[in-house]
């Protein structure tokens, strides 16, 4: 265990998004914070998901999925899509990409994607997932990891 890691890791920058995931008519969507460019050609996402989750389920079995950027005051929707529970759709407008998968109408901007293949990572998956498509949706900066705080009780994982 890293011996008081949570100011050295918040040095590290990424956004938070929402994961829209499908697989057939089975739909979900949850909060991810690691996620990043690893290609230019093909243009390519690392997503990190936990197996042990009902969207990595839809997302293995489906092999679509939206990567929806969050705006600094989307707060709210981000601890909304953390939480696990029954149809955490309920109450937000989507719409679907090309690939079928989930579009927060709401979001900054999405990316429409395949998934090209997958790598262990600990006690989480990567999913490395090719961008099909992608549009910006509304106006606004992206909201950061670190300014979520504890929002996600990561702080319960390392030994400060």
């Amino acid at each position: 265990m890293i011996e008081n890691p949570s100011g050295l890791l918040n040095l590290i920058t990424h956004g938070v998004y929402v994961i829209g995931v499908r697989d057939g008519e089975r739909r979900n969507a949850f909060t991810a914070a690691w996620v990043m460019q690893v290609s230019f050609d093909p243009l390519l996402l690392a997503i990190s998901i936990n197996p042990g989750h009902y969207s990595y389920q839809l997302l293995k079995a489906g092999g679509v999925c939206t990567v929806n950027v969050l705006g600094q005051d989307q707060l709210a929707v981000a601890a909304h899509f953390g939480r696990s529970g029954a149809d955490k759709m309920a109450g937000f407008d989507w719409y679907e990409s090309s690939t079928g998968a989930p579009v927060l109408n709401c979001s900054l901007a999405y990316l429409d994607c395949r998934v090209s293949h997958y790598a262990e990572a600990g006690d989480h998956r990567i999913a490395v997932c090719e961008v099909l498509d992608g549009a910006r949706l509304h106006a606004g900066q992206p909201l950061l990891y670190r300014q979520t705080g504890d929002m996600d009780g990561s702080r319960q994982y390392y030994k400060v």
